[in-house]
């Protein structure tokens, strides 16, 4: 019995040790591997709940570009294949109401065109020859007429006009002249003049028919009435608009005559009108405007015809989107951010909510941020985009009463032969107030907890916004490199409430300061970090406190700022969105209040720094412009620091857009770190 036993431990010895030398030979995860990454977007589950179209999107290593191809599956995931023979992007597929038929935008040589797809028949038509890229397609309740938006564009203005020009001349082009308050967008450049307007179109092709008139825009997806004779859709119709662009109100467009009725007023966003299924009331999110940093999305209904207005007293303290009613018309479905986990919920009508599931999202392939969608069928069943720190976005089911279960596998390939660094979450208190903080570390593959290792904090952007248990593959190879890494939630960031979200009004950066420092303490406290090796890095709004930490603190041996913000006043009046950030984010405008800007601007502490420092940028980005790179760089270089300006070409504020671009951005950042690392 003992030789027994003793066998019995030799060989599970031996097993373990195998299993830990067969997850030793696996690679990290490394910087080629993103080439390979695959990931769902926009799930559609067919009406009855027994097929699934998806976007199947990855990176194509030649165009170093992202694609997106149309998948088709049964919902028992028994049968799985490409929906076209076509070799380009497709996106935006949409159910007719029989589940008869899928249309969808594909790209031609002259932009984006709308598709239809027969499954009965396996035949595919183009229905469009647009003048420009259509979006946000809707169906029609009988199925005879699909909805789009599309832009109308406009002559530009012109000042004066410009001589004749002798045949043959080459002259300079002409001056381009701008009067929008809006004109300009980080990702698309200048936006060309125009105005968004609703179209119609029939399902088997024709004339497309422009339905809504005027100088606005008409961007958001539109709902039929149940008659088909209307369509429903936020906007904002206002006579000042473009400076009024908090607000936006519920409206319905006649289809014969393009009559608009508004449905709401108020001063606040009302958007994401949803039809109930015996087509008498109105689901729409929003919130009364109380002009501060951030304010959470409510859920309201009203009676189809505008009136018996109310909130759905859902008691959740999160903002929710994208409101989905069920087929009985008894409650809805949601989408909600808790604690950096991205949520399905179900209210019924007098409020009462349950959680469906969660881990949504996934489709943010660089940093783990929120995103995702759901889809709902008759029956009850959702698909969604599912994701874990291990895998970005996968095709998801769950059914009533049961758990979800992956339907896709699409980086099984790559993945399950990678080493990935463990990620774990934390919690800790704030010294400003005995908040509770959230973080998350991810620890380098094969860690020893016996061992001493480099601290790298990774800042969130927004800052309005979230990191959570997300795949991230820049944060898988920043482990990869030996770092631990932490990315914290401090006060400012979603999904722990509105009252937390806006501890930053008139405060930023501010106290959120502590926060990210209280958790390089926590971090430490955890044993296996050596103290006197810190990084520090962020993009965005994490390459402000980036830089606003290393003004305050001499504790890290090197930092990367990534596309900050120096200088509050340059930046919120060069930027694309220079006009939005007065009183809801600093009290008045910059002229009015220059001394709180330049407090609050980073460039404040630049005479403190003597961290070495990283800087880098996009040299096409609109929301925090290249000047305020610069500014960052110029002053270390004057006062001696040692520093470095990368400059990233043909890059947006999305520094890592395109694949090679997020591999350069992480592949610099580590360079620098390793320069001054032990």
């Amino acid at each position: 019995m003992i030789k027994r036993t003793i066998l019995f431990c030799f060989v599970a010895v031996c097993l373990i040790h195998m299993s830990v030398l067969a997850q030793l030979a696996k690679p990290v995860f490394s910087s080629m591997d993103v080439f390979e990454l695959e990931w769902v977007s926009s799930p559609q589950i067919s009406p009855d709940g027994s097929m699934i179209v998806y976007e199947r999107r990855g990176f194509d290593i030649m165009k170093d570009r992202k694609t997106s191809r149309l998948w088709l599956m049964s919902a028992d995931g028994q049968t799985h294949y490409k929906l076209t023979e076509q070799d380009v992007n497709e996106s935006n597929p949409s159910w007719s109401p029989d589940g008869s038929r899928i249309a969808f935008t594909s790209t031609t040589e002259n932009g984006s065109e709308i598709y239809l797809y027969w499954l009965e028949h396996n035949r595919l038509a183009r229905l469009t020859q647009l003048e420009r890229s259509p979006s946000n397609l809707s169906w029609s309740p009988d199925g005879t007429q699909l909805a789009f938006s599309m832009l109308v564009p406009e002559k530009a203005p012109m000042l004066v006009s410009a001589p004749s020009r002798p045949k043959g001349a080459e002259w300079a082009d002409h001056p381009r002249v701008t009067t929008r308050l809006k004109h300009e967008s980080d990702g698309s450049g200048y936006i060309e003049p125009g105005y968004h307007h609703y179209f119609v179109i029939p399902a088997e092709g024709g004339t497309a028919r422009q339905i809504t008139q005027g100088n606005h825009m008409h961007r958001d997806e539109p709902v039929w009435t149940q008659e088909g004779d209307a369509l429903i859709f936020s906007s904002n119709l206002n006579e000042e608009w473009e400076y009024d662009f908090r607000n936006s109100e519920i409206y319905k467009v006649s289809i014969a005559d393009g009559e608009v009725t508004a449905l709401t007023d108020r001063n606040g966003p009302d958007e994401s009108p949803a039809l109930s299924p015996d087509g008498e009331q109105i689901l729409y999110v929003g919130f009364d405007d109380k002009v501060q940093t951030y304010q959470v999305s409510k859920v309201y209904v009203m009676d189809a015809d505008g009136s018996n207005k109310r909130e759905v007293p859902v008691e959740l303290d999160r903002s929710i989107s994208n409101p989905v009613w069920s087929a009985d018309g008894r409650g809805f479905y949601f989408q909600y951010d808790d604690k950096g986990n991205t949520k399905i919920g179900f209210a019924s009508l007098n409020g009462n909510m349950s959680e469906v599931t969660g881990n949504l999202g996934g489709t943010s392939i660089g940093r783990p941020y929120g995103g995702g969608s759901y889809s709902v069928s008759e029956n009850g069943n959702i698909v969604f985009t599912h994701t874990t720190p291990y895998h970005p976005s996968e095709l998801a089911m769950v059914k009533r009463g049961s758990e979800a279960a992956l339907l896709t596998h699409l980086n099984q390939d790559l993945l399950d032969y990678r080493q990935l660094g463990e990620v774990e979450e934390i919690w800790y208190k704030s010294s400003v107030d005995d908040r509770d903080i959230q973080g998350w570390m991810v620890k380098p593959p094969s860690f020893d907890p016996s061992k001493k290792y480099p601290l790298l904090v990774e800042n969130h952007g927004g800052p309005i916004s979230n990191y959570g248990d997300r795949f991230s593959p820049e944060m898988q190879l920043l482990a990869a490199d030996g770092y631990v890494v932490f990315y914290p939630n401090p006060r400012g960031s979603t999904s722990y409430g509105e009252e937390f979200g806006n501890l930053l009004y008139h405060n930023y950066p501010g106290d959120d300061y502590h926060d990210v420092m209280n958790g390089v303490d926590a971090m430490i406290e955890q044993g296996f970090i050596a103290e006197d090796s810190l990084f520090v890095t962020g993009g965005s709004a994490g390459g402000i406190m980036s830089a606003w930490i290393i003004g305050k603190n001499n504790r890290f041996r090197a930092a990367a700022v990534v596309k900050p913000v120096m200088n509050w006043i340059s930046k919120t009046l060069t930027a694309d969105n220079y006009y939005g950030y007065a009183n809801s984010r600093f009290p008045g405008q910059p002229w009015e209040n220059i001394e709180t800007y330049m407090k609050l601007s980073p460039v404040s502490l630049v005479g403190n720094i003597e961290t070495p420092t990283l800087v880098m940028v996009g040299t096409a980005d609109l929301r925090t412009p290249l000047s305020e790179a610069k500014q960052l760089y110029h002053a270390l270089k004057i006062r001696q620091v040692e520093t470095a300006l990368v400059e990233i070409p043909g890059s947006y504020h999305n520094i890592s857009n395109r694949p090679s671009q997020l591999i350069t951005k992480i592949d610099h950042i580590l360079a620098w770190f390793d320069k001054y690392r032990e």
